[in-house]
């Protein structure tokens, strides 16, 4: 439906299923390299994190080494927009918290009668849940993302004017 929007993988849910993959005294470390994947200064930096993780981990625990690497594009998309959003992008806790209200009540009720009192239902609590969700960085910089503009190492690349002759 939209073919030109870029994804961005969970960095909570990938750690969690690469770590899951690893042995119990191996997850610290790995822990701490891929944190260092995902906080670097940029994507440059990001990338050769991957490669030091792959160099660490790569010969006892592959599987866990591709699930980085077969998600690069995904996991780094965050860095093509801007640094201010960066912390909320890497993760789907916005998302999920969003939910986390509503799926408890929804599942008490069983049903909350029909479809337009289940909505109400959602609605008012979603609504209510708004109160407390934390504000976007620089909410300016979103109108620009959504037209389209270009964000390198999280800052915007003017566009080079071409003046015609």
């Amino acid at each position: 439906m939209f073919p030109t929007i870029r994804e961005q993988r969970c960095w909570v849910h990938k750690t969690a299923n690469v770590l899951g993959s690893l042995l119990k005294s191996a997850q610290p470390g790995a822990k701490k390299a891929i944190q260092d994947i995902y906080d670097a200064e940029d994507r440059d930096r990001s990338e050769a994190a991957i490669k030091i993780f792959a160099q660490l981990h790569g010969v006892k625990f592959p599987e866990a080494v591709k699930k980085v690497t077969a998600d690069q594009g995904q996991l780094l998309a965050f860095y093509d927009f801007p640094a201010e959003h960066w912390i909320h992008l890497r993760a789907t806790n916005p998302l999920e918290s969003t939910f986390s209200t509503v799926r408890p009540r929804t599942k008490v009720t069983r049903g909350a009668g029909s479809r337009t009192a289940a909505l109400a239902m959602v609605f008012k609590l979603v609504e209510s849940a708004r109160q407390r969700w934390r504000a976007v960085n620089a909410p300016h910089l979103v109108a620009l993302v959504r037209a389209g503009a270009r964000f390198e190492r999280g800052r915007l690349v003017e566009r080079d004017e071409v003046i015609a002759a």
